[in-house]
């Protein structure tokens, strides 16, 4: 993939989690997030979703989860007026399949892609299950990717299913600030450790990732940066990218 600026910019964003902790705090979330998207709605070359947008999604043959609709309608109208965006799946809506690209013409991946924008060479993916260690969400993921174990849960009932994902989701980092990963782990940051053997094999000048929770902005070899983008439940920040660098940045209250 290629991507031309033509004096706009490229921004990235991950870890909305629109539907966690609660629906209302949830809305006053995703009323952020399309502030956000509006604010830069001219400067846009394209956007980067990148991972855990909703804190649950599944998509059932007919049916699709309740709510979001003023986030999804703003990027349909993002769609209409021709800003391209590219849609990643995280650990918490990794059963997304074809309803964003027929419905909003917006394509979805499952593992990170390369990228080149005016000239620089990237690395973009949510991060799950890379890099050393965590063995036990590997192994959750490998179950929860399977297409039977997705084949039998798509018999429940939406409302069963969609209930018990959440009640699952209530454990996770992101909806709990005791187990939110808010420190720098230096050289145990895996995703930073992935990135880095990435490089003695082959060279990307940025490295773009998402579900750590904590913006980063390192260095990988001698010409090389990861970022990580954060997430929009505590901190609320981004990427961008203007030809020349990449930026971390906080969206004002």
């Amino acid at each position: 993939m290629n991507i031309t600026l033509r004096e706009k910019k490229v921004f990235f964003a991950s870890d909305f989690h629109l539907g966690a902790p609660d629906d209302q705090s949830s809305k006053q979330r995703e009323k952020k997030i399309i502030r956000w998207l509006n604010e830069i709605e001219n400067e846009a070359e394209a956007i980067f979703l990148v991972g855990d947008i909703f804190d649950f999604w599944f998509e059932y043959e007919k049916v699709v989860p309740k709510g979001f609709i003023r986030f999804l309608g703003k990027i349909a109208d993002l769609r209409e007026k021709g800003i391209p965006i590219f849609f990643f799946t995280g650990n918490h809506d990794l059963w997304m399949n074809d309803y964003f690209t027929q419905e909003l013409g917006i394509p979805v991946f499952h593992h990170p892609i390369e990228v080149v924008i005016a000239n620089k060479k990237f690395l973009v993916g949510h991060g799950d299950g890379l890099g050393p260690g965590d063995e036990h969400y590997k192994f959750l993921k490998k179950i929860f990717t399977n297409p039977f174990c997705q084949w039998l849960f798509k018999w429940l009932h939406p409302d069963l299913g969609v209930r018990l994902a959440h009640k699952w989701s209530k454990n996770s980092r992101i909806t709990n600030l005791q187990k939110n990963e808010n420190e720098f782990k230096g050289d145990d940051e895996w995703l930073w450790a992935y990135c880095k053997q990435v490089e003695k094999n082959r060279h990307f000048d940025y490295y773009i990732f998402g579900h750590r929770h904590l913006p980063l902005d390192l260095p990988v070899g001698h010409t090389a940066r990861y970022f990580n983008l954060g997430e929009w439940v505590n901190q609320y920040t981004y990427g961008v990218f203007d030809g020349n660098t990449f930026e971390i940045k906080t969206l004002e209250p």
